[in-house]
């Protein structure tokens, strides 16, 4: 095993964390460039969403040809990490939820005129997009089985669609949309993905749903379609092949998350061992309190856990593998060990930690979902169950 990484690869990742140290961590202490969210405000991100396209930064997950750097899963995951050393870091490479999810779906499975119109101008930075899936109850969530909205063929050519979808990231800001839709009742093939803009007739956001925030752009929308009409050229994949779609999409973008997760909690140990050093109580350091030396190095050998996790899960991937059993380990223990390092760090802190003058309650708030999204963890633990009852003693295989 050689975990050195590629030159080109640790070139990049010393780049970036250089540009996140210069120009991205300083804005963190600037309120004014919050938007009301909690995201940073749409001026400032494209200022440096410039200043990244100058640098030569620009979304390393996307082929050279698109306008990226063609770092393949392996590649991005240490880039990805440094990224978000910042929590305005990822969606100013254009590497955040759910833009690097689309963009690694539509590039992997479009026809060139789908690349060309649907993926291509979000590589460049111009338009933002949504997965569009999840449903109220007794919709589909994670269980995709359950959807109730319906593509319905309109002759040879077109599709209308009805139902209803929420939680949907970033539908506020969006223009492209991938839209899952049920179009049998097979139970494996009975989902099918199309495209639709953001101006096309027939469907409307209800609400922006209040979350604990902070929030994506665009937030987190519930959405009504109502005799949505799109053409077949916009369908991806065949008819019927949804549920496929659907898993060579979320096993990188769950991972991607973990990449990004990884980060935060590094920075949020990074804020507690700073503080550690140079807080005295009765006369003690508090990095010199044994308490807190078992807190940090519990939190320090955590997350090296998870880099592991996560790095194997993506040596999986891009050798070809859905890696769904690597990708569910590193998502459960990336997403506990986010919660649980900004917990600590902000017990560390003291009310320092729990006030605005750090990113940590901002991480703290954000670090809540991360149980929750692209799969519950108990949904990933069932499968991991699931698995290990197939394979008993071959669950621990080595190699692809």
């Amino acid at each position: 095993m050689d975990f050195n990484l590629a030159p080109d690869i640790e070139a990049y990742r010393v780049a970036v964390r250089a540009f996140v140290a210069e120009h991205i961590i300083p804005i963190e202490a600037d309120r004014s460039a919050y938007d009301e969210h909690d995201n940073i405000r749409l001026d400032r991100l494209a200022e440096l969403r410039a200043k990244v396209k100058a640098a030569g930064l620009w979304a390393p997950q996307m082929p050279k040809e698109l306008g990226g750097l063609g770092f393949d899963q392996v590649g991005i995951a240490p880039a990805y990490e440094e990224m978000n050393r910042s929590i305005f870091g990822p969606v100013c490479f254009n590497c955040a939820a759910p833009d690097d999810g689309n963009m690694y779906i539509l590039n992997r499975i479009g026809t060139p005129d789908q690349k060309q119109r649907w993926l291509q101008p979000i590589v460049d930075g111009s338009v933002r997009s949504a997965f569009v899936m999840t449903e109220p109850s007794p919709g589909s969530g994670s269980d995709p089985s359950m959807m109730l909205t319906r593509a319905e063929p309109v002759g040879n050519a077109r599709w209308r669609v009805n139902g209803r979808k929420w939680f949907i990231t970033g539908a506020e800001e969006a223009t492209h949309f991938i839209l899952m839709a049920k179009t049998s009742d097979d139970s494996r093939k009975g989902l099918t993905a199309f495209m639709f803009h953001k101006d096309q007739p027939g469907w409307r956001i209800v609400r922006r749903i209040p979350i604990m925030g902070p929030e994506e752009h665009g937030g987190h929308c519930e959405i009504e379609f109502d005799n949505l009409e799109i053409d077949d050229r916009d369908r991806l994949m065949e008819v019927g092949d949804g549920l496929k779609l659907t898993q060579i999409r979320l096993g990188t973008a769950r991972l991607t998350h973990c990449m990004r997760w990884l980060g935060l909690a590094k920075r949020s140990m990074e804020i507690a061992i700073e503080y550690a050093e140079r807080r005295e109580g009765f006369g003690v350091r508090l990095s010199d309190r044994e308490t807190i030396q078992t807190m940090l190095g519990d939190l320090a050998y955590k997350i090296e856990i998870g880099r592991l996790l996560t790095m194997k899960a993506a040596w999986k991937l891009a050798a070809g593998d859905f890696a769904r059993k690597e990708v569910s380990m590193a998502k459960i223990h990336v997403a506990d060990t986010l919660h649980e390092a900004v917990d600590t760090a902000i017990q560390i802190n003291g009310a320092r930690g729990y006030s605005k003058d750090t990113p940590l309650e901002w991480i703290y708030r954000y670090a809540r979902q991360a149980r929750l999204v692209d799969g519950a963890s108990e949904v990933h633990k069932m499968v991991l169950s699931r698995f290990y009852q197939q394979e008993r003693n071959d669950f621990w295989s080595w190699g692809v």
